[in-house]
């Protein structure tokens, strides 16, 4: 009996860790070097989140971003089925008030509706990014992101010319596999895997969200911030990233 009890306490703390790290507010922060990256945007500041999902993004995760970044890109899954209107304008509210915002779709924000999220995403001038380029602009240069959805789109190969810094924002991090030999491409951010979500003794259905360093760049592969399917982590932390990026 005592056994089983033993068991049980243990599976209910358990199940009740998961539940709590479903709802974390963690930022990661990050600095990464590029020769190639033009003077003015030296220490430029990126505030990435990816895969939202359910999630009701807070104003205590909101002060500590608040002031501290440049740019917000979202890099898809803001959403899916059955989450309210209200809901996804929100946390887009929320995000537009940090830093003028850039989106990249997912595979779940089409199933809200997509003129439903084009509305709102153009009502608080969201830059969507949908196979297109943007360009940051200072005074003395500028920077090229260039946002994916369509893997099979020949876009990744008819990017931004190779003299401007650019960075490659896809929902999907097998976008790589997709890269021309020759590409302009420094930074390349997505999400989509949720790190497993929830991993046993190290093991998950995907990689944990890292960094990858690579000779021509470098590519997160962020865990996202919230989860789909049941509201539980383990082992694979949600987090949204502040990435300073920096000169050598």
């Amino acid at each position: 009996m005592m056994f089983y009890l033993i068991c049980g306490g243990f599976l209910f703390l358990l199940i009740l860790f998961m539940l709590i790290e479903g709802k974390r507010n963690r930022i990661n922060i990050s600095k990464l070097t590029f020769k190639t990256l033009p003077k003015s945007f030296d220490g430029y500041r990126l505030f990435f989140i990816s895969d939202i999902h359910r999630r009701v993004i807070p104003s205590r995760l909101l002060k500590k971003v608040r002031k501290k970044v440049d740019l917000v890109i979202i890099g898809g899954d803001l959403c899916e089925k059955g989450v309210p209107l209200e809901r996804i304008e929100k946390n887009i509210e929320h995000l537009t008030s940090l830093a003028p915002c850039l989106f990249v779709w997912g595979n779940n924000d089409a199933e809200v509706g997509e003129e439903n999220i084009k509305k709102i995403l153009k009502k608080y001038g969201v830059r969507e990014l949908s196979n297109s380029t943007t360009y940051i602009k200072s005074e003395q240069d500028q920077v090229a992101v260039v946002g994916v959805d369509d893997l099979e789109s020949d876009y990744i190969a008819s990017s931004p010319p190779h003299n401007i810094f650019t960075i490659l924002v896809c929902h999907f991090p097998e976008v790589v596999d997709h890269l021309p030999d020759c590409h302009p491409f420094s930074i390349i951010l997505s999400g989509h895997t949720h790190g497993g979500q929830i991993r046993l003794f190290g093991l998950g259905i995907a990689k944990k969200g890292q960094f990858i360093h690579r000779p021509s760049y470098i590519q997160l592969i962020s865990n996202g911030y919230g989860t789909t399917g049941i509201p539980m982590r383990l082992g694979a932390p949600s987090e949204t990233h502040i990435i300073h990026i920096k000169r050598k």
